[in-house]
Formats: C-alpha cells, structure tokens, sequence
C-alpha cells in the first residue's frame, strides 16, 4: 500500500470533480497521466516538472461528456502516447488498448484493461500492479456512472461490474475517475457491501433503477464529445 501511494497522485478538477491520476515509476523517471483534464494541462505539467519526470503516456478510460481530455495537448507539449479504449472512435489517438492488454512502464508499473463497458460503449478500467483499479465511470465510490447516452446500457454496466470489477480481489483499492461525495478511496470489498446501486439488486433492479433516474443533461456534452473523439482538439 505505501509504495502504491507514493508511486501515484490524485488531482482534482472541481468544476466536473473529474480525479486525473499520475502514475510514476521512479526507477525510470517516467510517468503515466490516466483521464488528464484540459484546462489542468499546465498544473500536471509542473507537477511532472517538478517530480523531475518525463510523461510517457496518456490513457483515456474512456470517452468523456463532462470535460475535454488534454490528451492531444500533452502530446504537443512531451511526446507522449495517447491511448484510449479500443472501439471508442477516437481519431488522432496512438493506440487502443484492448481487453486484458498489458502496458509497463518501467518496475513500478504494469497496467492491465479490462474490458467495462455500460455507461459508455467503449469503457476500460486499468488494473494496476494486481493492487489497484481505475475503474472509470464503471465503478465509484458508493455509485456508478449514468447509463442513458453514449451508447449506454445499464444491463451491460451491472455485467461489467459484477462479472468484471467485483471479481477482482476484496482488497483491490478502488480509484474512480470521478469523487462526487468527498470520497477518493475504496476498495472492492468496501464496495460490493455498501454500494447502494448494487447491494440487494439483481440485474433487472439495477436497470429499474438507472432507467429511472432522470438526470440532467451534461452542461458540456456539445463540445465535449466532439473533441474527445478528436483526442481532445475542439472542433469549431
């Protein structure tokens, strides 16, 4: 647990709660931005800077509504790689990461996907070292993410969740790409005992459920979505 904490930072962007998170492998000085935030590119920069690290790759974990990813704006800026899930439709992107593909980065860091589709339909969380995941919108804590555009499905996401997330270890830590309620951490055990969109709900009650909802359409979605799947250039 302390090595994993060291090794990675949380960073918050208020406006859309969205959690960024940098990844470090100190042996090679090298890092790895999951869900990196435009209008953040500059502070993870100097963060990067600051670390004395040189930012290898950038990884979506999937194609966003509520914020535009600084993806093509690191790249411009480090060299970096892009990635995103495979099937997202993303142009301009480097490489897509398919279901049960590894990425490492030096000693401290291999990275696994998995395959989680739901809220949207091309969605990846990323298994970190056998002790963490990323999980996205799949998975927050005590919640998940919406299921009614994009290509959602609500019975696809209680699948990914309880066939895919829910399988891993009890002590796996749980990162999501978003904190709505002041809480960071998790982990999957702590999760499918109290996370009231799961516990006690077969798979028709969660689609009940998610159908029933009535959310209010995202204030970014418009310019949003068209940039991400130009890999974060605003189309005009």
């Amino acid at each position: 647990m302390s090595n994993l904490i060291k090794n990675l930072r949380p960073l918050l962007d208020l406006e859309s709660s969205t959690l960024t998170y940098l990844l470090i492998d100190r042996g090679t000085a090298s890092a790895i931005l999951i869900d990196p935030v435009l209008e953040h590119a500059a502070r993870d920069l100097k963060l990067i800077k600051e670390l004395g690290l040189t930012l290898r790759y950038t990884i979506e974990t999937h194609i966003h509504a509520d914020h535009i990813t600084a993806l093509d704006a690191l790249r411009q800026e480090t060299g970096c790689i892009g990635i995103v899930p495979q099937n997202a439709g993303v142009i301009l992107a480097d490489k897509e990461f398919k279901d049960n593909e590894l990425l490492e980065l030096g000693q401290d860091i291999c990275l696994k996907a998995i395959n989680t589709p739901g809220h949207t339909d091309s969605h990846m969380a990323y298994v970190l070292n056998e002790k963490a995941v990323f999980t996205g919108d799949a998975l927050f804590i005590r919640g998940c993410g919406r299921t009614d555009f994009q290509g959602a499905d609500p019975g696809t996401l209680y699948d990914s969740v309880t066939q895919r997330l829910f399988t891993l270890p009890s002590d796996t830590i749980v990162f999501p790409a978003h904190d709505y309620k002041g809480m960071t951490l998790s982990t999957i055990a702590e999760e499918k005992l109290h996370n009231p969109r799961f516990v006690g709900k077969d798979r028709v009650a969660f689609i009940e459920l998610m159908n029933s909802l009535n959310l209010p359409y995202p204030k970014k979605i418009d310019i949003a979505l068209p940039a991400n799947l130009n890999a974060g250039r605003v189309v005009c």
